[in-house]
C-alpha cells in the first residue's frame, strides 16, 4: 500500500509541470527604464486573438469572421498541431506599453447601415453567435486572458475562464441569460447586447526587487461592459455610471444606422504573491468539480489495482493447479486428458482472415506506443498548455515515425499465420486504418469548409499530411515489414494437427458474443471517470492538465485489458474452444464500443449543441477516436493472450 501511495504521489507531483523545460520567461520593463543588471527586456505587451468558440456549438470561427477591431498581416507562426486543432491566432490593435495605464481609449469604430446588405449580414451573424454564447480567446505573454467572476452560492470563490463572451441577451420575458445575469441594466425583452468595452488588469511580479527592475507577467484578467457610446461625442466615457448598454438590432426593428465603438482600459498592478512558474494555477483551480475529479480518479485507481491483483492471483493459482495435475507422471494411474490440454493440437491453428487481424495488430501497436510516449512527455511538462499545439504535433509526428513498428508487427504476425502475400500485407497496414480515419476526417473537413469554420484544415495542410503519410509512414512501414519478413517465423511450443478438432456445444456464458461483450466491461470501468473529463475538456474547450493521472490510468488500462482477456481466454480453452485469436482481440477491443456509446450519452445529456452539422461532427470525431482506441485495446488483449497461451503449452507435458 505504501508503494501505491508513493507512485500516486509522484504522478500528482508531475502533473504540476506545465512549462516546457528550458523555456525562458519574457522580461518586461517600463519604457525609458534601464535594467540594473543589464538584462534585455520588452517595453511593449502584445495582445493576440484566437478563434471564437462556444460550448453550444462545435463550429469555431476565425476572429476575422466577425467585424471586430483587427490588425492585418500580424499572425504569428503556427505549428501543425495548432492548424489541425483549428487555432487561428492573429494580432490585435490592443498593443500595450508595459506599466502605462490606459483609461477609456477608443480602439475602433464600426458603422452599419440598414440599406447595405453586407452590413446587416454582419450584424445578423454577430447576433446569432451572441445567442449561442460564443467567446473570445485572447492571449497576452502566452497566457490566456482570463475572465473571472464570482460563483453563485459560494463565499469568496471565483471561477476563471480562459475565454469571455462577445455579448449576452435577455429572453422574451426579460430574464437575463448567460453573462447578462451579472448586470442590472440588461433585462429588456428579447434584447441582445454586445460587450464593446474591456477592462484589462495586468499583474506582474518582480523576481528580484532589490537587484533588478525587470518584471514578469503573472496574471491577465478582463472585465466586460456594454456601453452605448454616443456617435457624436468627441471623447468616450467608460465610467460605471456612464451610458446604457449597447443593444444590437436586426430585422425590421433595426434603425437606419447603428454604430459600435470598441473601447478599452488597462491597469497594471504589482503582485507579490504569485510567482511566474505558478501563474497558471489560478485558472486550473477554477475548473468545475476539480476536487471531485481528483478524488474519483484516485478512488478508481485504487479499486482497479486491488481488482487486478485479485484477478491475477486467482488466475495464477488456478493455472498452477492445472499444471500440477497435467504433469503427474504415474504409470499405475494414468491421467486422462481434460480441459485446455485437450486442444493442444489445435490451439495454434491459424485463424480465418489472418491478414486483416495482423494489419489491425500492427496499427494497434503503433497507436499504443505513440500514446504511451505522448503521455510520458506530457506528464513531465514537455507538452504543456503554454506551448500551444505541441501535444497534437507530437502525436502526429510520432505516429508517422512509428510506421516501422506497425509494419514489423504486422509482418511477424502474418508470417506466423503462414501468410505469403507480403505485398498485400504492407499495403493494408499502410492504408487500411489510416485511410479509414483520413476519409472520415476529410468528410468532416468538407462540412467545416461549407460552414466557414476556422476548424477547417487548409488545403496546403492536407497536402502536408498526405506527404507525411505517403512519403514517410508508408516507406517506414515497408522497412519494418521487410525486417519482419526476413526473420524466421515464430515457432509454437506444440504442433498443430492436420484435422481440426470438433468443438463441443458451449454454454451460454462462454459463447463468442457474450465473451466479447463481457471483455470490455472491466477495462471501460477503469477509464469512464477519466473519460468524462477528457470529453468535457475537448468539447467544452477547457484546458486538460492532469496527464500524470492519465498516464497512470493508461498503465492500469493496459494491465486490466491483459488480465481480463487472459481470464476469458482460459475459460474458452477449458471449454475446448480453441478459436481464441480473433476473440482475444475483440474482447478487449470491445472497450471501444463502450467508449463510443458513452460518447453518445455524453452528447445527449452533457452537451448543449444541436443541429445536423454539430451532430455529424461530434459522431465523426468520436468514431475516429473509437477506431484508434479499438486497435489499441484489441492489440493489448491479443498479445497478452498470445504470451499466455504460448507459456502454458510450453510447460505442460504432452504425449
Amino acid at each position: 500500500m505504501e508503494k501505491i501511495l508513493l507512485v500516486l504521489g509522484i504522478f500528482v507531483a508531475v502533473t504540476q509541470a506545465f512549462y516546457l523545460p528550458g523555456l525562458a520567461p519574457v522580461s518586461y520593463c517600463k519604457k525609458g527604464t534601464v535594467s540594473k543588471d543589464g538584462q534585455a527586456c520588452e517595453t511593449s505587451l502584445k495582445v493576440f486573438v484566437n478563434r471564437l468558440d462556444s460550448a453550444a456549438s462545435i463550429l469555431p470561427y476565425d476572429y476575422d469572421k466577425f467585424d471586430f477591431c483587427s490588425a492585418e498581416n500580424d499572425r504569428p507562426a503556427e505549428n501543425l498541431g495548432q492548424v489541425l486543432f483549428g487555432e487561428r491566432i492573429g494580432g490585435s490593435l490592443y498593443n500595450l506599453s508595459f506599466g502605462a495605464n490606459v483609461t477609456c481609449n477608443m480602439r475602433c469604430r464600426k458603422e452599419y447601415s440598414k440599406d447595405k446588405k453586407d452590413d446587416m449580414k454582419q450584424l445578423t451573424f454577430l447576433t446569432s453567435k451572441i445567442l449561442k454564447n460564443y467567446e473570445h480567446h485572447w492571449i497576452a505573454d502566452n497566457m490566456p486572458v482570463a475572465w473571472c467572476y464570482d460563483v453563485e452560492d459560494s463565499k469568496n470563490q471565483q471561477y476563471c475562464a480562459t475565454g469571455f463572451p462577445i455579448g449576452c441577451y435577455a429572453d422574451a420575458l426579460g430574464r437575463p441569460q448567460d453573462a447578462c445575469v451579472a448586470y442590472n441594466n440588461m433585462a429588456e425583452k428579447s434584447a441582445v447586447y454586445v460587450f464593446n468595452h474591456v477592462d484589462l488588469t495586468i499583474e506582474y511580479h518582480n523576481p528580484q526587487p532589490d537587484k533588478s527592475t525587470i518584471h514578469r507577467i503573472v496574471q491577465v484578467n478582463v472585465q466586460l461592459r456594454s456601453i452605448n457610446h454616443p456617435d457624436d461625442a468627441k471623447t468616450v466615457d467608460c465610467g460605471f455610471n456612464a451610458k446604457p448598454p449597447l443593444r444590437v438590432l436586426t430585422g425590421p426593428k433595426a434603425p437606419a444606422k447603428q454604430v459600435i465603438k470598441y473601447s478599452y482600459s488597462v491597469k497594471f498592478a504589482r503582485n507579490t504573491q504569485i510567482r511566474w512558474a505558478s501563474r497558471w494555477d489560478y485558472i486550473l483551480r477554477s475548473f468545475d468539480h476539480s476536487n471531485i475529479q481528483w478524488f474519483s480518479i484516485v478512488n478508481s485507481i485504487v479499486i482497479i489495482l486491488f481488482l487486478s491483483g485479485m484477478v491475477a492471483m486467482i488466475l495464477v493459482r488456478t493455472i498452477h493447479r492445472d499444471l500440477v495435475r497435467y504433469n503427474q507422471d504415474s504409470a499405475e494411474d494414468p491421467q486422462e486428458e481434460f480441459g485446455w490440454k485437450l486442444v493442444h493440437g489445435d490451439v495454434f491453428r491459424p485463424p480465418r482472415f489472418g491478414m486483416l487481424l495482423s494489419v489491425l495488430l500492427g496499427n494497434g501497436i503503433q497507436v499504443t506506443i505513440m500514446s504511451f510516449l505522448a503521455l510520458v512527455f506530457a506528464s513531465f511538462g514537455f507538452l504543456s498548455p503554454s506551448n500551444r499545439g505541441s501535444l497534437m504535433t507530437f502525436v502526429l509526428v510520432f505516429y508517422v515515425l512509428l510506421g516501422s513498428s506497425a509494419g514489423f508487427v504486422s509482418a511477424r504476425i502474418y508470417k506466423m499465420f503462414g501468410g505469403e502475400k507480403w505485398k498485400s500485407n504492407v499495403l493494408m497496414t499502410s492504408f487500411l486504418v489510416p485511410g479509414f480515419v483520413f476519409c472520415i476526417f476529410l468528410f468532416l473537413n468538407f462540412i467545416l469548409w461549407y460552414k466557414g469554420s476556422s476548424a477547417a484544415v487548409p488545403f496546403t495542410t492536407l497536402l502536408v499530411v498526405l506527404v507525411l503519410w505517403f512519403g514517410v509512414t508508408t516507406p517506414l512501414t515497408l522497412v519494418g515489414a521487410f525486417v519482419g519478413f526476413r526473420k524466421p517465423a515464430m515457432e509454437h511450443p506444440v504442433r498443430t494437427n492436420q484435422i481440426p478438432r470438433q468443438i463441443p456445444d458451449q454454454v451460454l456464458y462462454v459463447r463468442p458474443f457474450f465473451g466479447v461483450i463481457m471483455g470490455g466491461v472491466l477495462p471501460f470501468g477503469c477509464i469512464f471517470i477519466q473519460l468524462f473529463f477528457i470529453l468535457n475538456s475537448i468539447w467544452s474547450h477547457q484546458t486538460y492538465y492532469m496527464f500524470g493521472f492519465m498516464l497512470l490510468v493508461f498503465v492500469i488500462l493496459v494491465i486490466t485489458c491483459a488480465e481480463t482477456t487472459i481470464l476469458l481466454c482460459y475459460f474458452h480453452l477449458c471449454s475446448e474452444d480453441y478459436h481464441w485469436w480473433w476473440r482475444s482481440f475483440l474482447s478487449s477491443g470491445c472497450t471501444a464500443i463502450y467508449f463510443f456509446f458513452y460518447s453518445l450519452y455524453f452528447y445527449q445529456y452533457k452537451m448543449e449543441t444541436s443541429g445536423l452539422a454539430n451532430s455529424m461532427l461530434f459522431f465523426g470525431y468520436s468514431l475516429i477516436m473509437a477506431t484508434l482506441f479499438f486497435t489499441f485495446t484489441g492489440s493489448i488483449g491479443f498479445f497478452a493472450c498470445l504470451l499466455f497461451v504460448r507459456k502454458i503449452y510450453s510447460i505442460v507435458k504432452l504425449d
